[in-house]
């Protein structure tokens, strides 16, 4: 008798990520550093063994290599299994063709064949760079006592957003009547997440159409979740009320940073309930100089804190020397600050190094944006950054 998992998870990790600008030159969008000792795909990935899923595909494309590494064999995340477990998935070629991922939704098509040696009676697709706690096993309660073919996880947005999401209308009793992916009029202000659960037999007949029709841009929004519509397929929404944010955006990314911070954080990363795994860095304790200041901030394991951090996010093995000044602020791992060096308002990603006296970002009051530092760069002894700035290589001033 063929083993067989009820439910596997097909998590789209490949993309690009462009609108990080410099955080993601080398890297794919969900191994970003997050939250200190985090990156973004640890969300996803936690949310599914915490929900009794340990069947995962991880669909990369873009720049896999620190995501692959990262990722392991799954232990962090409890998805070291003999049978199921986490499966890093890139695109390969075949006897028939070959090709890039085309879209989300030939990506899954191409690993119909990794699904279907589970042989799942539902399939789970999420995205890698959104930064939320859920239970996948409720929505899949939902999924089977509705009878729906698929069930699209939903969230309300601020109407005057809603022309930026994939948007569901549906009637009182949850099942939608349309999808409209970005509309210019929305109807409503429900916004799909991009999370997706699958009778797998539906799945794999929509997605072999898909594959076969040239005139397909081969993605879930714009092409399956309309075709399985208009042939009357049963499509239910599952509303979800909590924290969710698409970090693809540097202010974005910054805000939900942010939202870790404060004695009642907008979002709370440390339930025991609901534990958020990571692959957390070997350092040691972090310090704190006598003479440091630090306050309402997210300091990492083998941090070296001698000067002033206020309002911000540092990552292992950040180094702020005495006399240094970090404010508003997400420092990724290794980041050094030197002696009267000032960070403001930015994002600096990792074994970046600030000499003395530079000057790096402006106050949000200033209205200029958020500075960006690439990784593995130096940032001149006196050089001033502009609040906005986006630099990915050594810069040592006008």
């Amino acid at each position: 008798m063929q083993r067989k998992k009820e439910c596997v998870a097909m998590l789209l990790a490949g993309g690009q990520g462009s609108r990080l600008y410099a955080l993601t030159n080398n890297i794919a969008k969900p191994a970003v550093a997050f939250g200190g000792k985090y990156r973004i795909i640890d969300f996803p990935l936690s949310n599914c063994i915490n929900s009794g899923i340990d069947t995962v595909g991880v669909l990369t494309q873009y720049e896999p290599l620190e995501l692959n590494e990262y990722i392991g064999n799954g232990q962090p995340w409890d998805l070291d299994r003999a049978f199921g477990g986490v499966h890093i998935l890139s695109p390969y070629q075949a006897k028939k063709k070959s090709s890039w991922f085309e879209g989300t939704a030939n990506a899954i098509y191409q690993n119909m064949a990794f699904m279907q040696k589970y042989n799942p009676e539902y399939v789970l697709i999420l995205s890698g760079d959104h930064i939320y706690k859920m239970d996948y096993a409720a929505m899949l309660k939902a999924h089977k006592a509705t009878g729906a073919d698929c069930t699209i996880a939903a969230i309300e947005v601020p109407m005057k957003e809603a022309s930026r999401f994939g948007i569901l209308n549906t009637n009182e009793d949850g099942s939608i009547y349309q999808f409209e992916e970005k509309p210019k009029q929305p109807k409503s202000n429900l916004a799909s997440m991009g999370i997706y659960i699958f009778t797998a037999s539906k799945l794999f007949k929509y997605l072999t159409e898909d594959d076969a029709n040239p005139n397909s841009s081969k993605d879930f929004g714009k092409d399956v979740l309309p075709a399985m519509l208009n042939a009357g397929e049963k499509m239910f929404s599952y509303r979800f009320s909590g924290y969710w944010k698409d970090v693809g955006t540097i202010s974005s990314l910054w805000e939900s940073n942010m939202d870790l911070l404060g004695d009642d954080p907008a979002f709370d990363v440390s339930d025991p309930d609901w534990k958020i795994h990571s692959r957390n860095p070997l350092a040691p304790p972090e310090y704190i100089g006598d003479k440091a200041h630090v306050n309402n901030s997210l300091i990492s394991l083998g941090c070296e804190i001698e000067g002033t951090v206020v309002n911000s996010v540092l990552s292992s093995n950040v180094v702020i020397e005495e006399g240094a000044e970090v404010v508003d602020s997400v420092l990724m791992a290794g980041t050094v600050v030197k002696a009267g060096a000032k960070v403001i308002y930015s994002i600096v990603d990792e074994n970046t190094i600030i000499e003395g006296g530079a000057r790096v970002g402006e106050e949000k009051e200033s209205g200029k944006g958020i500075a960006v530092l690439g990784r593995n760069i130096t940032i001149g002894s006196g050089a001033t950054v502009a609040g906005g700035q986006i630099l990915d290589k050594d810069y040592k001033g006008e």
